[in-house]
C-alpha cells in the first residue's frame, strides 16, 4: 500500500541544555526519550525550579558543541565549560513545569559559570535516566511516552515549508526573515507544503531499523520565538505575524508551529539527514 507523503529529512536538532542554543546534527540515535542527549541538561534556580528563554533570553548565547566524551559549552566573554557526559554529582529534586523529578547536579563550577553568565543564582541539572517523565496521555491515546527535560513530548517535527510561509509573511510585513532555530524542532522536513505537519496522522522513517513516529498535538508557542538567536534580542514580531494565521482550536485558540511527537518503533536506531519518510494523512 502506498504512503499518503513521500518526504525526507532535512534538518536535525539536539538541545543538550533545555532552553540554550541547540546543535545542528548529521545523524542522532533515537532513544526511548527522544534524540540522544536532547534536553539531557537543565538550569534551575535555587529552589530548583527550571529557568529559560522567557525570562532568560541570553541563555540563547550559550552554545553547546557535543564531543565524543563531554559536551562543551561556550557563551561570549566565557571560558568553556566541560560537562563530562557520564559524570554526575549529588541527587535532587527539581521541577520543570508540573512535574517534580529525580535528577543529579552538576556540581559548583558549573553553577558558577550559569550564575556568572546569566545573573542569577543557578545551578546546572542532569536528568536522572531511571526517572519516568510521562507525556500527556490525554494526547497520546494512553501510550506512554517518555521525555527528559523536553517540554512534554519526545520529538518536535516542523518542515521547511512551515517556515518559509512565515518568512513569506514577515517579508510582506517588512521584516527580515528569521531561522528555524528560533523555533527548537528536532525533526524538519522537506517536501512537505506549509503547515501539513499538523495533519500528519504517522511517520515512518526509513532508517537503520524501522522507526515509526506518531504525531499527537500541534506545538503551543511561548515567546520564545521572539529571541533572536544570535543577540538574545527580543521582538514581538514573529509572534505577532504568527497570530494572524496559526491559532490552533485543538490546542485553545493557541498559535502553533510545528508538531509533537511520540515514538511507537525505533528505539536504538540513527536518524539521518536526508533519509525518507513516508506517512498518513489524519484526514482524507
Amino acid at each position: 500500500m502506498s504512503s499518503d507523503i513521500e518526504a525526507r529529512i532535512a534538518r536535525l536538532f539536539v538541545y543538550p541544555v533545555k532552553s540554550c542554543a541547540g546543535v545542528e546534527v548529521t545523524e542522532a540515535e533515537l532513544t526511548e526519550t527522544g534524540l540522544d542527549l536532547d534536553r539531557a541538561w537543565m538550569v534551575v534556580d535555587a529552589e530548583g525550579e527550571f529557568v529559560s528563554q522567557r525570562e532568560l533570553p541570553r541563555m540563547a548565547l550559550v552554545r553547546p558543541q557535543i564531543k565524543h566524551l563531554d559536551v562543551v559549552l561556550r557563551a561570549p566573554g566565557m571560558l568553556a565549560l566541560h560537562l563530562s557526559i557520564s559524570t554526575v554529582e549529588e541527587p535532587v529534586r527539581v521541577r520543570v513545569w508540573d512535574d517534580v523529578v529525580q535528577a543529579y547536579d552538576m556540581g559548583d563550577v558549573a553553577a558558577q559559570w550559569f550564575t556568572d553568565f546569566l545573573g542569577r543564582k543557578l545551578r546546572l541539572v542532569r536528568f536522572d535516566p531511571e526517572q519516568r517523565r510521562l507525556s500527556d496521555r490525554q494526547w497520546t491515546g494512553g501510550a506512554d511516552a517518555l521525555n527528559q527535560f523536553s517540554d512534554g513530548y519526545p520529538i518536535l517535527v516542523a518542515s521547511e515549508a512551515s517556515l518559509q510561509e512565515l518568512n513569506r509573511r514577515l517579508a510582506a510585513g517588512g521584516h527580515a526573515p528569521v531561522g528555524m532555530e528560533r523555533f527548537r524542532p528536532n525533526i524538519v522536513l522537506a517536501g512537505l507544503e506549509a503547515h501539513d505537519e499538523d495533519r500528519l496522522a504517522s511517520m515512518e522513517i526509513a532508517a537503520d531499523a524501522p522507526v515509526s513516529l506518531r504525531p499527537v498535538k500541534p506545538c503551543p508557542r511561548c515567546p520564545i520565538p521572539d529571541v533572536d538567536p544570535t543577540t538574545a534580542q527580543t521582538s514581538p514580531v514573529v509572534s505577532d505575524t504568527l497570530q494572524g494565521y496559526r491559532r490552533n482550536k485543538l490546542v485553545g485558540g493557541a498559535v502553533t508551529f510545528g508538531i509533537n511527537a511520540i515514538i511507537e518503533a525505533g528505539e536504538g536506531a540513527t536518524l539521518r539527514v536526508g533519509q525518507p519518510v513516508t506517512g498518513r494523512w489524519k484526514f482524507g
